[in-house]
């Protein structure tokens, strides 16, 4: 039951939807616990070109998006929670909805990489570097820190470029099982002076880094999120 009520209380940022850059409003709305952004926007007649900015601090973040009309059926894909892990304990699942940062980060040297850890529920996949925005933190600056932190590297943010989610039911690194929304706030960047990789998240859901040449980025066993990520917008930013 109590589940069930700090559930219905959850709330996370809040998505503005506009027509064309500094136009006026045409959707506000807090992104609640579970819900897919894309779906929500398409069922109400619109769909999201592209994400405009990313402003304030944690845990009060607006994110504005372009928005662009559709006339279409409700045809957009289900957003459904996943259970990622099998036997878990017959226990109510805690609601957390976690807002992150993740960059697509590009050098002389290729693209940066990150491997998780053996705390995490998809350990030895690859994904972007990024991770959780703290509280009095803006998604910029919380991205240029895990950089730092998961890869010793001073980022130089280049544009925002997407808003992805996912949900599931799974054993977070501390082993309670959670109801986990995560809401990604995803740029693109640069290191102009890229040096030796230094994990600084010791003993953190980090466990290595590297760069990866543009030419063999696509062989690396990437989480599906990070792989449908750098589909989408890496031949763009390197070429």
């Amino acid at each position: 039951m109590l589940a069930a009520k700090l559930l219905g209380m959850m709330e996370g940022m809040r998505i503005i939807g506009v027509l064309a850059p500094g136009g006026s409003t045409v959707f506000s709305n807090e992104l609640a616990h579970g819900a897919d952004p894309h779906r929500t926007l398409w069922e109400k007649g619109y769909r999201i070109v592209r994400p405009l900015s990313a402003t304030g601090v944690a845990p009060d973040i607006v994110l504005t998006v372009q928005l662009a009309a559709h006339s279409k059926r409700i045809t957009h894909p289900r957003f459904v929670t996943r259970t990622i892990e099998q036997d878990l304990p017959a226990v109510v699942p805690v609601p957390r909805q976690r807002i992150a940062a993740y960059a697509i980060v590009l050098s002389e040297l290729g693209l940066l990489g990150t491997q998780f850890s053996e705390l995490t529920a998809v350990p030895g996949l690859w994904g972007l570097p990024g991770g959780g925005i703290q509280d009095g933190e803006s998604p910029s600056q919380a991205v240029v820190r895990e950089v730092c932190e998961e890869a010793g590297q001073q980022l130089e943010l280049s544009q925002l470029l997407d808003l992805q989610t996912d949900h599931w039911i799974g054993r977070s690194p501390t082993g309670i099982v959670e109801d986990f929304h995560a809401v990604r706030i995803i740029y693109s960047g640069v290191c102009p002076e890229p040096i030796p990789i230094q994990v600084n998240d010791a003993g953190g859901t980090t466990a290595a880094a590297t760069w990866i040449p543009l030419d063999t980025w696509a062989n690396v066993n990437w989480t599906q999120g990070a792989r449908a990520l750098l589909d989408r917008h890496l031949p763009d930013l390197s070429s």
